[in-house]
């Protein structure tokens, strides 16, 4: 299904490659060419995914997500890739607890773009179709964004949702770190493990009554991690 897709990128040779390769696929595709336009047309045009430079004039790619998500001009359900010549485990997380879904390391071939596009896609499509999954107190609503432990709100980050939705969709089955990346955020490249540990850890702190022992959220030693299948209520009390 064709989507109306905005790529901020200031190398304007490479900005038009990334166009052709997305028109080549259906797409509806807007390119500018610094943080500036690039909040300006997200407002007016209300795109399906964006596609963002890390490294551009005016605004850089990193605010332009955090100014977008902080005022709703562009939704926690759609999704945002990143484009970046920085690959630092800080530069990964702070990308993410943004709201970025993925992230796409310069010098990439633009049809593995095109690829990250058409997955990231599927998966936003998905879970805007998903149920509410609950596991004891615990639920997730993907297609609110919500997490709520007995009934009350919990404030997670963008980054925090998506690893706890991917385990609430199959609770009870182990995750690897990798996996979790993968499913997640649509990684199929090796990044740093520890991104999912801080997050996982900080969820703990979030949802778990007792986070040195948690109720749902496991460690599958080993292995990775899991969302338990049931909770008994010493478990979480």
């Amino acid at each position: 299904m064709p989507a109306r897709i905005l790529v901020a990128e200031d190398d304007r040779k490479q900005a038009e490659l990334i166009r052709r390769y997305l028109e080549r696929e259906g797409h509806l595709t807007v390119v500018v060419h610094d943080g500036r336009a690039a909040i300006d047309e997200a407002r007016r045009r209300s795109p399906d995914l964006l596609v963002l430079d890390v490294m551009m004039p005016k605004v850089d790619g990193l605010d332009v997500c955090r100014v977008l998500r902080a005022d709703g001009a562009v939704g926690r359900d759609v999704p945002i890739i990143m484009l970046t010549a920085r690959s630092t485990e800080d530069d990964l997380l702070l990308g993410l607890d943004l709201g970025a879904d993925d992230y796409l390391t310069k010098p990439y071939n633009p049809r593995e773009l095109v690829a990250r596009v058409r997955t990231v896609l599927r998966r936003t499509r998905s879970r805007a179709e998903g149920e509410v999954y609950r596991v004891g107190g615990l639920e997730i609503d993907p297609v609110r964004h919500e997490v709520r432990l007995e009934d009350e709100l919990v404030e997670v980050t963008p980054a925090e949702f998506k690893i706890l939705a991917c385990l609430a969709a199959s609770p009870g089955r182990a995750f690897s770190r990798q996996q979790l990346l993968e499913h997640a955020f649509g990684f199929d490249h090796y990044v740093f493990d520890r991104t999912i540990d801080v997050h996982v850890m900080n969820l703990r702190k979030k949802i778990e009554p007792a986070p040195a022992s948690p109720a749902y959220l496991k460690t599958v030693y080993g292995v990775g991690y899991k969302l338990a299948d049931k909770v008994v209520a010493s478990d979480a009390s």
